[in-house]
């Protein structure tokens, strides 16, 4: 995921040579108001949807996690077409692997039967969406956009209803996992939204995730990714003070390690930390301090809405908050231990 700003342009013309669908392409399929009829039209795009060579997808946010979805969905057959953006990873290999780009938003709605969102959070899904070249400027009637990125959840159910309005339909599947298993096709998706729809779309998501797991409706995605990282980074975070308290106390990195691994500290926090702790290796998860300070605080805005006690959640998010102050936003969490150990 990478970060797009509300006021930046998006650079040059539409470049895409496939702005216009294929002559043989399936043409949208209208919803109807009626349930009955409501359900062919489910069916008929599920249809459609499973035909690889037949689905048209544009994918906004080429970052880290973006780039690695973007290629599996080429790998399946898919017809991608892209956002130009500073903020995407080199897409060399994409654009030789028969991808395509787009200037806008909304050049690339206007041309798509499945929009994808990868970007960094709220304000980023907000602007992509809503702004004065956004998707809802060009998208069809019947055209699916699905939202990858980490949001707050109300912000989710307000878009979603945006577009829902407007003729399109609406899935917030966040992830989990890192870059490499966004390469390898095997991340998590926590998808909210309606039942059939998620069938539909399943044969799509299952192109780059392993496990996908239907949360309920539209907004549950979202409050189940902020739940299971402030778990996650709530515990790397734990176990970086704690570290960082045993070197100044003086305790053998080795043996931390081998102790929490063998009792009550062991898990996957301990796993991504132990190479910065034996090694000083920060690779075991690649995730900056500024992502995880978003998240934290997605998450206790979540707890307020819901009137959640979140004494903990709080302290987390102060801890990372001074460390982005002290420090680099763009480090990687495991250099939390490092800073830590310097107070």
């Amino acid at each position: 995921m990478y970060q797009l700003v509300h006021s930046a342009k998006y650079r040059s013309a539409d470049r895409s040579p496939g702005s216009t669908p294929p002559q043989n392409a399936t043409p949208a399929v209208k919803p109807e108001t009626a349930p009955v009829a409501n359900d062919r039209y489910i069916g008929q795009l599920s249809h459609l949807l499973q035909k690889a060579h037949m689905t048209h997808i544009g994918m906004i946010g080429i970052g880290m996690m973006g780039h690695g979805i973007a290629s599996n969905l080429l790998k399946h057959g898919h017809h991608l077409t892209v956002l130009e953006h500073a903020g995407n990873q080199p897409l060399d290999t994409l654009l030789a692997a028969g991808a395509h780009t787009c200037a806008t938003p909304q050049a690339l709605a206007a041309q798509s039967d499945v929009v994808i969102l990868c970007v960094t959070g709220t304000p980023q899904v907000e602007a992509v969406l809503l702004g004065d070249d956004g998707v809802l400027k060009g998208l069809r009637p019947g055209t699916i956009v699905i939202d990858c990125s980490t949001a707050v959840p109300t912000s989710t159910e307000k878009v979603a209803a945006l577009v829902i309005a407007q003729g399109g339909r609406f899935l917030d599947s966040p992830m989990t996992r890192t870059p490499k298993e966004a390469a390898e096709g095997r991340l998590n998706l926590l998808v909210g939204g309606d039942a059939a729809l998620f069938e539909t779309c399943k044969p799509i998501l299952a192109c780059f995730a392993e496990n996908i797991v239907h949360t309920g409706p539209i907004g549950s995605g979202h409050r189940m990714k902020l739940l299971h990282n402030y778990v996650s980074l709530g515990t790397v975070t734990l176990l970086a003070e704690a570290a960082a308290c045993a070197q100044r106390a003086g305790v053998d990195a080795h043996t931390f390690v081998e102790v929490l691994s063998k009792g009550g500290g062991f898990g996957a926090a301990l796993d991504r930390l132990k190479p910065t702790l034996l090694s000083g290796d920060t690779s075991g998860l690649r995730f900056s301090m500024s992502n995880a300070l978003k998240d934290l605080s997605y998450y206790n805005q979540m707890a307020i809405d819901t009137q959640a006690d979140h004494t903990v959640a709080q302290a987390v998010k102060n801890t990372l908050e001074a460390a982005c102050q002290e420090g680099n936003p763009n480090a990687l969490v495991p250099e939390l231990v490092a800073l830590l150990a310097k107070r």
